[in-house]
């Protein structure tokens, strides 16, 4: 689960400059599954019907000349067309394949809204036919299904998946008179309705101070034009419509990422507690099994833990890898990472301890025969001598 996290005092904001006609832009839900233990190296080439193509992200700030981005598959389902809370739209879907046994499903929604407050009703949003999580979480399962062969180990059942909201308005904002924006001034003077917005409050007055200042602490601008504000639920992101892409990208990865770590912990955990119970009840035949399954579990979280950094690895766009750092560290991220990392090591100790266990029996067992056949050589001389 994402945990909210104190911040520092900020400025009070200035006053409002006068604002050009409503805000345009698009709402992308972000959803990560966790699938199955690993994806095979067979390529895929048709997922739903649709062919499958690689990701490629074109970085827009300054980046040096070899830029890095891991390109996972993916594909694009044709538009559909829902009523949502602005009225009919057409919506689109892109999901992405990653080697970890993962899935990403993203779902883009325009709107076009008079005022801030007027986008708390896309959260948790509702069509005409259902709402949107059940919408993507059958979509999940049909993936599943048709992509079980190239699976190992898949999981008999979706587990809950981790969500992430971002806010995508096109900039730069301009004044009635077409004067552009400044996006940090505008930030400030909107503080408190941004807040509202991530922390899906519709009355904005009830929000204290402190809390609008926390969830918005996180904030990042590049050009005078451009702004991302990182929350734990939700992020909202400023920018022009060409540069949404690499933004959401960062985000994706870490929303992602989140969803793996929380698998494996809960992995983790029945491990540590099947561990525990078997130390205490397991014959000692079965010790040699128990010692496999561990050896086995800490190889398979080595390669899990390799394979979940070189997908979140990118190299040279400083301000979309600033970005990352604020998203992880909202996601507690660093701190999962330190958890299973303690829990691999218990599962260390317990492995050398049922190790050193087995062998300390080993040499029990070789120095009674030892002895026995000592006895038995000592029989043998009495009765020839005799």
């Amino acid at each position: 689960m994402k945990i909210p996290q104190p911040a520092p005092n900020t400025p009070e904001p200035g006053p409002d400059p006068a604002e050009g006609p409503g805000y345009r832009g698009e709402v992308v839900y972000l959803y990560a599954f966790d699938v199955a233990y690993e994806m095979t190296r067979q390529p895929v080439r048709e997922l739903l019907g649709q062919p499958v193509a690689q990701f490629v992200v074109d970085t827009g700030k300054r980046n040096p000349r070899h830029l890095f981005f891991y390109r996972p598959q993916m594909i694009r389902l044709p538009p559909a067309k829902r009523i949502g809370p602005g009225g009919s739209v057409l919506i689109e879907r892109i999901i992405k394949l990653l080697p970890v046994g993962a899935i990403s499903i993203a779902v883009h929604v325009p709107f076009a809204v008079a005022g801030i407050e007027d986008l708390v009703g896309y959260h948790d949003l509702q069509f005409q036919n259902g709402s949107l999580h059940d919408e993507v979480w059958a979509l999940a399962e049909e993936v599943r299904r048709e992509l079980a062969p190239h699976y190992v180990r898949p999981v008999l059942q979706l587990a809950e998946d981790e969500a992430y909201t971002v806010f995508c308005i096109e900039s730069p904002l301009q004044t009635n008179d077409g004067t552009p924006l400044n996006a940090e001034k505008w930030w400030l003077t909107h503080r408190r309705t941004v807040a509202s917005l991530l922390a899906q409050e519709k009355e904005m007055d009830r929000l204290s101070k402190q809390e609008a200042e926390e969830s918005t602490t996180r904030h990042l601008s590049y050009y005078a034009h451009d702004l991302v504000v990182v929350d734990w639920d939700a992020a909202l992101v400023l920018d022009e419509r060409r540069h949404f892409e690499e933004t959401l990208y960062v985000m994706e990865l870490a929303n992602l990422q989140l969803a793996e770590l929380e698998a494996y912990d809960r992995i983790l955990d029945d491990s540590l507690v099947r561990a525990y119970r078997d130390l205490n009840s397991r014959p000692l035949r079965g010790r040699a099994v128990m010692l496999r399954e561990l050896r086995e579990l800490r190889i398979d979280l080595a390669r899990f833990s390799d394979e979940l950094g070189n997908i979140t690895k990118f190299f040279g766009d400083w301000h979309l890898a600033r970005i990352y750092e604020n998203i992880a560290a909202r996601f507690h991220l660093p701190d999962w990472h330190r958890t299973i990392d303690g829990k691999l090591r218990t599962l260390a100790d317990l492995y050398q301890l049922l190790n050193h266990d087995q062998t300390n029996r080993w040499m029990l067992i070789l120095e009674t025969t030892i002895v026995l056949l000592f006895i038995i050589d000592l029989v043998i001389l009495f009765l020839g001598l005799k």
